[in-house]
C-alpha cells in the first residue's frame, strides 16, 4: 500500500469511529506501530486529527463530504502551494485562510521574517514557535470540523486589519466566480477580501467548473490563481477576460 493511500485509509478509520488506537490502526493495514506514530504525526500536522496517548481523535473536516479533500489532487496542491508562498516577500504582513491548499502554503513559509494574518487553528499550530514569524490570530466561533474561527466576531477583527496580500483556497470555480462551502465562511472570507491589497487565489485544476454552497465573489475580484497544468485553454481565456493573472504550475 502506498504511503498517501495508507495516510487517507487511517484518517478514514480515525474519521469514521471519532477514535482509534495506535494498536488496533496497526493490526488492521498491518503496519508497525513506529509506521503509525508516523502517520499520525502527519495528519496531526496538516488539522486533521489530533494526538492522544496511545491513538487518535479526530478533529478534522469531512472527508466524505468534501470528496477527501486532504488528500484528493495532493501532488498538485503541494506545487501550487510551493510556487505561491514563493510569491511571498520577507517583511510582508499575509493573511491566510484556513483552507487545505493555504495550509500547505503555510508550510512553505520557512526562513521568511513575516506577519501572518489567520482564522485557522492548523496555520497557527503550524507557524507558533517560527521565531521569524509573528502571528495574528483572528478569533470568533470556531467551526469544530476544521478549526476555523468565523461569524461576526472575526469580521469585525478584520475589519481593524490590511495586508499586502490575501492567500485563500476555494471549493469551486465556475464562470459566475468564487464559491466556498459553508455561508458563515463565505461571509469571513469577504472580508478577508476587503482587508487585502492583493488578492491570490490557490486551487488545484479540478475544482474549475464545480460550484459548491455559497457563492464568495466574482472571478474579476481575483488578482490572481496559481493553479497546476490542468488548467485547460479555455479556462485560460475565461481569467484572461476577468484580469486574473495566472500562475501555472506544472505537474
Amino acid at each position: 500500500m502506498l504511503l498517501d493511500e495508507r495516510r487517507d485509509r487511517i484518517l478514514k478509520v480515525i474519521e469514521q469511529k471519532g477514535y482509534a488506537s495506535i494498536s488496533e490502526i496497526s493490526e488492521q493495514f498491518g503496519a508497525s506501530e513506529s509506521t503509525v506514530r508516523r502517520d499520525l504525526e502527519y495528519l496531526d500536522g496538516i488539522g486533521q486529527i489530533r494526538r492522544t496517548r496511545g491513538g487518535a481523535a479526530y478533529i478534522g473536516e469531512s472527508m466524505t463530504a468534501f470528496d477527501d479533500r486532504t488528500f484528493q489532487e495532493l501532488t498538485q496542491k503541494q506545487r501550487v502551494a510551493q510556487a505561491a508562498a514563493g510569491l511571498i516577500a520577507s517583511g510582508e504582513a499575509v493573511l491566510l485562510d484556513g483552507g487545505t491548499t493555504t495550509l500547505e502554503v503555510a508550510k512553505h513559509l520557512e526562513g521568511k521574517t513575516l506577519q501572518v494574518v489567520t482564522n485557522s487553528l492548523p496555520v497557527v499550530n503550524l507557524l507558533v514557535n517560527r521565531p521569524n514569524i509573528e502571528l495574528v490570530v483572528i478569533g470568533g466561533y470556531l467551526y469544530p470540523q476544521t478549526g476555523v474561527a468565523l461569524g461576526p466576531l472575526a469580521v469585525a477583527a478584520l475589519e481593524t486589519l490590511h495586508v499586502r496580500r490575501l492567500m485563500m483556497s476555494v471549493g469551486g470555480i465556475t464562470e459566475a466566480g468564487l464559491f466556498n462551502s459553508n455561508a458563515l465562511l463565505v461571509e469571513t472570507e469577504r472580508q478577508m477580501i476587503e482587508a487585502a491589497e492583493d488578492v491570490i487565489v490557490v486551487s488545484d485544476s479540478s475544482k474549475l467548473g464545480h460550484a459548491a454552497l455559497a457563492h464568495l465573489c466574482p472571478l474579476d475580484v481575483v488578482d490572481r490563481l496559481v493553479i497546476d497544468s490542468g488548467i485547460s485553454a479555455e479556462w485560460r481565456e475565461t481569467f484572461r477576460k476577468s484580469d486574473v493573472e495566472l500562475t501555472i504550475v506544472d505537474v
